[in-house]
């Protein structure tokens, strides 16, 4: 009986360390370090810099929403296709790289935050080009980025204005296939083209008129579980905006 007894109370003994165990789990669950993915050159929401430090307005954002919500995370530099299919995937908890919020991807499972920054797409030209609207793009090639508001607007007007698209997976790339003359133009967000002009001295215009409407750009969770995540964000978008924060943010990449 009291071997009985003393194997009943080893057992109450492991059960309670386990519960004690779990509960310590769960209260620091909290602070848990989220994996948010991002684009490896985007500039000038993502990028790095001389210094060899990733730098950006995205990068700046999310440091400052984190600070302002108290959580942690891991900032992955994957590009654009790999960082959507992380988050697809489960092995990151959100997206932040200049992801424009449309019904396509909300319909296809991505949940958006509230848009950060409002963004127009417009038609890229080489230096010396003769082309000046849409027309004179018929039997051309118009170069684009897989997957991007600026590959919906440009084949949204191929058929109307006959010209065709190639499809890049990176931006540099897709501007030296202008600069080289293969693609009569490209298409890009327009406050990244005019960075990527100003900073790395590219042989490309943006010429006026051949531009979108414009949209926002929002960070992306794709699993209902990571909604507190997407709280915060939402949370602390609003903190800096009220407090100046963002507004220094912007000042320092774009001069607004």
């Amino acid at each position: 009986m009291k071997k009985l007894m003393k194997k009943v109370t080893a057992i109450a003994l492991l059960t309670a360390m386990v519960l004690s165990m779990t509960a310590c789990g769960n209260q620091g669950g909290s602070g848990k370090k989220y994996v948010i993915a991002t684009d490896t050159v985007f500039r000038p929401f993502e990028f790095t810099n001389e210094n060899g430090e990733f730098v950006g307005i995205d990068v700046d954002i999310l440091a400052a929403i984190a600070d302002d919500q108290g959580f942690e995370y891991e900032l992955q530099s994957l590009g654009w296709d790999a960082a959507v299919a992380a988050v697809q995937a489960g092995q990151a908890d959100g997206l932040i790289a200049g992801a424009t919020i449309k019904q396509e991807r909300i319909d296809s499972g991505w949940i958006f935050s509230d848009g950060y920054y409002n963004a127009t797409q417009t038609f890229v030209l080489p230096e010396g080009s003769d082309v000046t609207s849409f027309e004179d793009l018929a039997g051309k090639k118009v170069a684009v980025k897989n997957g991007t508001a600026g590959m919906d607007f440009a084949e949204s007007l191929k058929d109307q204005y006959g010209f065709t698209t190639t499809v890049f997976d990176d931006s540099p790339t897709m501007y030296q296939d202008v600069i080289l003359g293969n693609s009569a133009a490209c298409v890009e967000d327009t406050p990244i083209m005019a960075d990527s002009i100003k900073t790395g001295g590219l042989a490309l215009v943006i010429p006026e008129g051949m531009e979108s409407d414009g949209a926002p750009y929002g960070f992306a969770i794709m699993n209902k579980d990571r909604q507190e995540l997407l709280d915060k964000f939402n949370a602390g978008l609003a903190n800096i905006k009220a407090n100046g924060k963002y507004d220094e943010i912007l000042a320092k990449y774009l001069g607004e």
